[in-house]
C-alpha cells in the first residue's frame, strides 16, 4: 500500500503524517508513506483543503488532522 500525504508541508500535515506513521507502526500494516507537497499534484486529487491522506490514489480523508486510531480504522477498512 502506498499512503500520501497532501499538503504544503505546514504543521497540520506534518502532523497527519507523523500520525500516520505511528498508526502504521501500531496496526502493522505495510506501507509506504510519500508526502506530495506540490499544488499541481494535490489539485489533481480534487482536494481543496489539506492536509489529505490517500490510499492508493483514493483520498480518505481531507480538511483534518486524524488520530493514528482514526487512521487505523480507515486503512483496515480499504487494505
Amino acid at each position: 500500500m502506498i499512503i500520501k500525504i497532501l499538503g504544503s508541508g505546514c504543521k497540520n500535515c506534518i502532523a497527519l503524517a507523523e500520525n500516520t506513521k505511528a498508526a502504521l507502526e501500531e496496526s502493522g500494516i505495510d506501507a509506504e508513506i510519500v508526502k506530495v507537497e506540490d499544488f499541481k499534484d494535490i489539485v489533481k486529487y480534487g482536494v481543496m483543503s489539506t492536509p489529505a491522506l490517500v490510499a492508493d490514489e483514493k483520498v480518505l480523508s481531507f480538511g483534518k488532522v486524524l488520530k493514528p486510531k482514526e487512521i487505523i480504522k480507515i486503512l483496515e477498512r480499504v487494505k
